[in-house]
This record gives C-alpha cells, structure tokens and sequence, in this order.
C-alpha cells in the first residue's frame, strides 16, 4: 500500500534568511554581556612578575591567569569591575578592564566565570562586601588576614564574607618555585628581597588560576586566547 506524502511546507523564515545572504546582511548576533557577580579572569601582560604568577600557577585548561576582577553593580549606566591591583581595592569601568591586553587577533584575554546556580545567591552580599573593602590596601605580601587584598583573596573574603563565614572557594598552599627546577623564581626572590620580607613559600593562599577551575564556576565566555593555549 502506497504511503501518502504530505506537502512539504517551506520555513517562513528561509525567504528572509535568503534576502539577507543575497544582499550581503549579516543577521543579528546577540553580544555576550557579563552579569554582576561574574568573574574574570585575565592573562594580564604586565611584566616579570605577572609572568611568574602565570607560572606558578595553572588556570581552566591549562590557560595562564595572572589577574582577576568581579564584576560589580553598573554604575551609570556603565558595567565595572572590582579589583585589588596595585592602587589597592577599587572599581574600573569593564572596557578599561578589557583593553589591559589583546591576543594575536586584538581581542581581550580575559575568560569569564559564573557561579553555579546554588551558589548564586551569594552574589549580592559579596558585591557588598566587596564595595566595603573599597578603598583598602594592596597586599604585596600575599598575606591573607592583614586587612590588605591581592586580586584573588578579594575574591576569596567576598564570597566568604558573603557565607557567613563558610569559604566557597578553597585556599592551598602557596609555590614560588620552578615547576621543572625547584629553586625559587629570580622574579619572586627579587620582589620579596625589595620588600625586605621572606618568600611565604607553603603558606595559604589563592590565585586566579585555582580559582578558574573550582567546581563553583563555570565559563560562560571567552573573549580571547589566554596564554596557555
């Protein structure tokens, strides 16, 4: 018994698709846009010392993260960043946040992280905490608990502030060292020789690559290609 064809009815949408190859129009691609709370992470190109961060550390598929910022409340009508860099605690505007290093193709190398939906309830009394600390020094000593804030441990007190205490990402020990020979990085011994302090190799602390990777994020975007990949 012969099987009846039905019509074949053509998408209303391929008329409109074709017009606009045939006339050379690129249709609509909808803009990442990053959410309060988001973090970035940033392969940030700015000297011997962002290189040895990047190389004691390993971020989310191996990509080298030496920097990272939460993305704030707008502010007139404009998206910020909170970060601690060596002005101390304080708010950027996004694009500035962005335009700090391009990849080969001029686009930021800077990959974004959101939390997890059970964790992102957290979010708005992180911002807040985060605000509160505006202001506050840089730490050059990469010392959690004296009242100064590296970009990580920012984000670390944040959200742990925001748990009541409870941290949400995890603090390890900290290296200085050579991954490949075991002696402390000339870049790491010099910095803390300057300052007159001894190297905290073992002592806890944070990084942006560790913090990529925890199970409390996700990505969401990438903007470009960070070194590492």
């Amino acid at each position: 018994m012969a099987r009846e064809r039905l019509p074949v009815r053509p998408s209303p949408w391929l008329p409109l698709l074709a017009a606009a190859v045939l006339s050379g129009c690129a249709l609509p691609v909808r803009r990442f846009r990053p959410e309060p709370g988001d973090l970035l992470f940033q392969d940030l190109d700015a000297g011997p010392l962002c290189d040895a961060i990047e190389r004691v550390t390993q971020g989310w598929r191996g990509a080298k993260f030496s920097h990272v910022g939460i993305v704030g409340r707008p502010a007139n009508g404009q998206a910020t960043v909170i970060e601690a860099a060596g002005g101390g605690v304080r708010t950027v505007p996004l694009q500035a946040f962005l335009d700090r290093g391009r990849d080969a193709l001029g686009r930021p190398k800077v990959v974004v992280g959101r939390l997890r939906p059970r964790h992102r309830p957290l979010i708005p009394a992180a911002l807040g905490a985060a605000e509160r600390l505006i202001g506050r020094p840089y730490d050059k000593l990469f010392v959690v608990g004296n009242d100064a804030y590296y970009c990580s441990e920012l984000v670390y007190e944040a959200f742990r502030a925001a748990g009541g205490g409870q941290p949400l990402f995890e603090l390890s020990p900290m290296t200085f060292r050579d991954p490949d020979s075991g002696a402390t990085l000339p870049a790491w011994a010099d910095y803390f020789g300057r300052l007159g302090a001894r190297v905290p190799e073992g002592e806890p602390g944070i990084n942006p690559g560790g913090i990529s990777r925890s199970p409390a994020l996700r990505i969401v975007h990438v903007y470009g290609t960070p070194s590492g990949w």
